[in-house]
């Protein structure tokens, strides 16, 4: 983690991007660049564009093929250890700003918790939402895109305690 410090101080270290070795290196503070530039044998900083989603990727090109990327997973793959998985464990930004691709932002967490972690609601747990009609705590999980109704509570914690013992069931 000692990359890590160095991102917060502006310190940036080069690492090769994992399956494009000896091509392109990725830095701590977010930076892309090829190590043979056009076929020039230059060292060259390349431009990260911003996508639909306001993240920033760039265009890889290894044996004539292309391929774009974004700035974050290509960080998180040389300094993280980071292997894609589907949507199991997700690449973070901490601070919720996608242009800041430092290392020091990002952090590996499962999607469940990617996706509920800047929720603003009315309960601080996972799941757990309050009825103003009914004046109780309601319980649900979605489960393949399916939304599942575990209860009604008055208290809070039992509430979430329910929200976790379905969540142990999966």
């Amino acid at each position: 983690m000692i990359a890590s410090l160095l991102s917060r101080i502006g310190i940036e270290v080069w690492k090769d991007i994992p399956n494009y070795e000896g091509l392109y290196q990725v830095s701590n503070l977010g930076n892309v660049r090829s190590l043979n530039y056009r076929r020039t044998g230059k060292v060259k900083n390349l431009v990260l564009n911003i996508n639909s989603t306001g993240k920033q990727c760039v265009d890889l090109y290894k044996d004539g093929f292309r391929l774009n990327l974004y700035a974050h997973a290509l960080v998180s793959s040389a300094f993280l250890n980071h292997k894609p998985n589907g949507h199991k464990i997700v690449v973070d930004h901490i601070n919720n700003k996608p242009l800041n691709n430092k290392l020091y932002n990002l952090q590996l967490i499962t999607q469940r918790l990617n996706a509920s972690k800047d929720r603003k609601g009315t309960s601080k747990y996972t799941g757990v939402c309050w009825d103003k009609n009914n004046n109780k705590w309601i319980v649900s999980i979605v489960i393949n895109g399916s939304n599942k109704f575990l209860g009604r509570f008055t208290d809070e914690k039992k509430a979430a305690q329910a929200y976790q013992n379905e969540l142990k069931k999966i």
